[in-house]
């Protein structure tokens, strides 16, 4: 079983920056992605950056430049770092690991679902 907690979310002005934090727990098969997915109220879940165990990195066209996803494993940790912040990155964050399958984080970026999920932590931007 894994777990996933979420820290660093709160309120921030716009064009400043946050940094998502994901402490995760259990054992994670070696095939695996992991990512920060958001959802904000009327709107279907996004997802807005992902790793694989390759190596490769995915983020979702709004974000891209702007925000970075990095893993520290002797942490256990995962992070996300979200400069230039505008209203519209207002939502839900979720932290998320996927370990069922050879996992690549182009296609599993994409597909909205995953095995494991943090209860999520809010970023408001103003």
């Amino acid at each position: 079983h894994v777990q996933l907690v979420e820290s660093g979310g709160g309120s921030v002005q716009a064009l400043g920056s946050l940094r998502l934090s994901c402490v995760y727990s259990g054992y994670i098969d070696r095939t695996y992605c992991m990512g920060w997915f958001r959802q904000a109220p009327g709107k279907e879940r996004e997802g807005v950056a992902a790793l694989d165990y390759d190596g490769y990195s995915r983020y979702a066209d709004s974000v891209q430049g702007r925000f970075k996803i990095s893993q520290d494993n002797a942490k256990n940790s995962l992070y996300l770092q979200m400069n230039l912040l505008n209203p519209e990155d207002t939502a839900m964050y979720y932290c998320a690991v996927e370990d069922s399958y050879d996992c690549y984080a182009p296609s599993w970026l994409t597909r909205g679902d995953s095995r494991y999920w943090g209860r999520g932590t809010q970023v408001t931007v103003s």
